[in-house]
């Protein structure tokens, strides 16, 4: 099955913003928290974001001009996104707790041409003009820009993603990524016009942007969003004294609120869960103490979620999910984009395949084998056509010749209930030797005799850890995936095998 093909000529914004005329008076956002509710129609919302674009063009931006947005955790963010996709500016978001070093070598990449910044937030040192929030906000209440409509292949935004060289990448979309959304609501969300979905991210994080806000608009539902600085003990209550019936969040997340003592949900349906992969004791957990199941979706930065579970196809168990129907997704192996197992492949021409990395041609054309990009994930086809996770391409290890997953093992050592979080990797012993190690968060050091009992009742020899490692932290990326590579460099220089 395809996907509709995407209309032309088209605009991202007047997309997501296409039942505001028909619901002017419907609440499209609402900030929750324990200082109150602001509330923000869709009329409201229209007229700021269009206003907002007005205002950027007066500043004397022009069509294809890029802003970089250091924003924090206000609604500033997403009308500013959507303002500059309006009249083909092209925004670029980055998290507000990026260092004064990362922000200046991302933008001495991208050269953009106005920031639009919120109080508080790191600057680059970059001599592009900087927009206040109090300017922008006074943008909000001028005569509604006309939304550009032209080519849907043409660029509409960029994000930055961890590269695997450790230098970020702009990764370039177009404004049909939006287009690409319609395929999650059917294969993953399950949202409709009456739901009220809580994200429990920031609004500067691009899972919220798109799952929590984005996908919401376009089809007329409502969003809630926690006011800053709310607390993860609060979320529970909020679900409930809001009657959201969807909640969206990360894994880790979902651990935290399972540590508080939960009330009684009844307007919840179910969870939405992306970002990294949700341990099943976490879904089970959820589970038992809400009645309510979660969906899992899998994607990543250069084409959102392609492979999740769904209220009407739930996942197989131990499984990522279907492709999302529409999306050709396949298991490329040695060039052979009909395998079983094989590293996870999405067709070019998926409408949220991103265009590219930014100024990067050589890496970009690296990702693509003939017409599939390769994720750099690994994963096997079951009977039912679901696939299976198996790691990254450079993460996955090696024990006497059999390959092994790192998620595998760290499903299994997280099992212990000592246990916090883990992060398998293979780690070199002897210049001609190497080992799986564990590296684990606990409360304490936990006895390695114990570890490795633990380890033996749940996976094969040739799988179980040699190395148990206690760490205060793990490191992870802006996108929350564990930074394997990083814990095996590290320990390794520490160990004098670098």
């Amino acid at each position: 099955m395809t996907h509709d093909p995407v209309p032309s000529p088209f605009n991202l914004a007047a997309y997501v913003l296409g039942r505001a005329s028909q619901l002017p008076d419907k609440t499209a956002l609402s900030i929750i928290g324990a200082g109150g509710v602001d509330v923000w129609s869709y009329a409201r919302l229209e007229r700021a974001i269009r206003g907002a674009a007005t205002g950027l063009l007066a500043m004397g931006l022009t069509a294809g001009d890029r802003v970089l947005l250091r924003l924090g955790n206000t609604p500033d963010f997403p009308i500013a996104f959507l303002a500059c996709l309006a009249v083909d500016l092209v925004p670029v978001p980055t998290s507000a707790q990026l260092t004064v070093f990362e922000i200046t070598a991302m933008s001495q990449d991208i050269a953009p041409k106005a920031i639009i910044a919120g109080d508080g937030i790191t600057l680059p040192d970059h001599p592009a003009p900087v927009i206040e929030t109090a300017t922008l906000r006074g943008f909000y209440g001028r005569e509604p820009a006309a939304f550009v409509l032209s080519d849907p292949d043409r660029v509409g935004y960029i994000i930055f993603t961890s590269g695997t060289s450790g230098k970020p990448r702009g990764v370039v979309h177009a404004h049909r990524a939006i287009w690409a959304r319609r395929m999650m609501t059917d294969g993953w969300t399950g949202l409709t016009p009456n739901d009220r979905i809580l994200h429990a991210g920031a609004f500067n994080w691009t899972y919220t942007l798109g799952t929590g806000l984005m996908d919401p608009w376009t089809i007329g539902a409502t969003a809630l969003i926690p006011a800053a600085g709310t607390p993860i003990a609060d979320i529970p209550s909020l679900l409930r004294e809001h009657h959201a019936t969807i909640f969206a969040a990360a894994p880790g997340v979902y651990r935290q609120i399972l540590k508080c003592e939960l009330p009684q949900l009844p307007y919840l349906r179910h969870g939405l869960s992306a970002g990294e992969k949700l341990p099943d004791t976490t879904r089970t957990a959820w589970e038992s103490a809400t009645g309510t199941p979660i969906f899992e979706a899998y994607g990543m930065s250069e084409c959102s979620t392609f492979i999740s579970g769904s209220p009407t196809t739930p996942a197989e168990a131990g499984t990522l999910g279907q492709p999302q129907k529409g999306r050709r997704v396949t298991l490329m192996q040695d060039g052979d984009p009909m395998a079983s197992d094989g590293q996870i492949a999405v067709h070019c021409s998926d409408p949220g395949l991103m265009l590219g990395y930014f100024n990067a041609p050589a890496d970009t054309a690296a990702r693509f084998d003939d017409d599939w990009f390769l994720t750099g994930d690994m994963g096997h086809r079951t009977e039912s056509g679901a696939i299976a996770y198996a790691g990254r391409v450079d993460d996955m290890m090696n024990a006497g010749g059999y390959r092994v997953s790192p998620i595998e093992v760290e499903t299994a050592l997280t099992l212990h209930p000592a246990i916090d979080d883990a992060a398998a990797v293979e780690v070199q012993v002897k210049s001609d030797a190497s080992v799986i190690a564990v590296f684990y968060t606990s409360a304490g050091v936990i006895d390695q005799d114990e570890l490795a009992a633990h380890a033996a009742t749940h996976l094969a020899r040739y799988k179980c850890p040699r190395l148990f490692i206690h760490a205060d932290t793990l490191p992870r990326g802006a996108n929350n995936k564990l930074l394997r590579r990083a814990l095996r460099t590290q320990w390794e220089t520490d160990h004098g095998q670098a």
